[in-house]
């Protein structure tokens, strides 16, 4: 039995899994210990903080071994292997690519390391080691998928150039029909006006009130279920939420392994909206991709992460390596 580390690094803070795997890798990662930090990590202009992110995760770790009766504390050679997904990975995880192997050996004698795009992580706990496709939506939207010889991605270039069909995508669709309400301009929504008045207050102070912060996406968001509960009986809304729903069938069709048959596994807090969003997703996933199943997460980014943490403690990662999605360090790397 060896010990492994999944680690999950998004917007909403930090979340720690110690698990334990048969040598053999036959039995799979069995859950020791969880615990979490609401605190996000810090991303400055070098990208994501690589010291701050080890610094927890030492702190974490001694509380997880402690928590499963380890005896072995956070010394070296308690932890076979460890897999961390970063929301930005891709994008701003040079310094961790730099920096956590070494200190990751030295703390703790890690010598199997995964840094992996959320993203990875997401698709790990959904599908396992299955090629396929999945589409992780929340804030944001991006669809990853993999033939295990490669990744294909669509989206999540963020906000301002992508994320379509994402939380901020509707929140924002559905803010400018309700300006387009108040205005009197074509294509605007009353009921959308009245909801996002109930929200934020008066239409005119709005742009004062958004675009001074700093979290806009995640504000834009939260405006995500009120487009969706307008969408029985408003068409705009109605609209916006069935334009949502092609643009993310947009997404997996574009990099779902082609074959006779793909799994599609959907991921997210997005599709806690429910039947608005869903059933209009549903059909445009019937006719963008009819060879396709649409399967349910078989778990989320954490249990992802113990996953690659367990198979490559065992030797039996499947999933493909990539320099920026999917980076791996082993014993033979070293």
């Amino acid at each position: 039995m060896s010990w492994v580390l999944g680690v999950d690094s998004g917007g909403s803070g930090l979340r720690f899994a110690l698990g334990s795997t048969a040598s053999d890798g036959t039995a799979g990662v069995t859950t020791l210990a969880a615990t979490a930090s609401g605190e996000p990590v810090r991303t400055g202009a070098s990208g994501i903080d690589a010291g701050q992110l080890l610094a927890r995760l030492l702190t974490a770790v001694d509380t997880l071994l402690a928590e499963a009766g380890a005896d072995t504390g956070a010394g070296p050679g308690a932890l076979s292997a460890v897999a961390i997904g970063a929301a930005g990975m891709a994008t701003l995880g040079d310094g961790l690519r730099a920096e956590l192997p070494a200190a990751l050996e030295r703390s703790l004698g890690v010598r199997r390391l995964a840094l992996a795009a959320d993203a990875v992580t997401a698709y790990a706990g959904a599908l396992g080691q299955r090629p396929g496709a999945v589409v992780a939506a929340g804030t944001g939207m991006i669809a990853l998928g993999t033939d295990l010889t490669g990744w294909q991605r669509a989206d999540g270039w963020g906000h301002l150039l992508g994320d379509c069909g994402g939380g901020a995508w509707i929140g924002r669709a559905g803010l400018e029909a309700a300006m387009r309400a108040h205005d009197g301009r074509r294509g605007g929504s009353p009921a959308l006006l009245s909801r996002m008045e109930a929200v934020f207050g008066p239409a005119p102070e709005l742009p004062g009130l958004l675009y001074p912060r700093t979290d806009r996406p995640a504000v834009l968001a939260s405006f995500a279920p009120e487009v969706a509960r307008c969408a029985d009986g408003d068409p705009v809304a109605e609209g916006i939420v069935s334009t949502a729903a092609r643009h993310i069938a947009e997404a997996a069709a574009a990099v779902c392994p082609r074959s006779d048959a793909c799994e599609v596994a959907l991921t997210g807090g997005l599709f806690g909206l429910g039947a608005p969003l869903l059933v209009p997703l549903r059909a445009e996933l019937a006719g963008q991709l009819p060879h396709a199943t649409t399967v349910s997460a078989a778990a989320d980014p954490l249990g992802g992460a113990l996953l690659i943490a367990g198979a490559l403690a065992t030797d039996a990662l499947r999933l493909p390596h990539d320099a920026r999605l999917l980076n791996v360090l082993t014993e033979q790397d070293g």
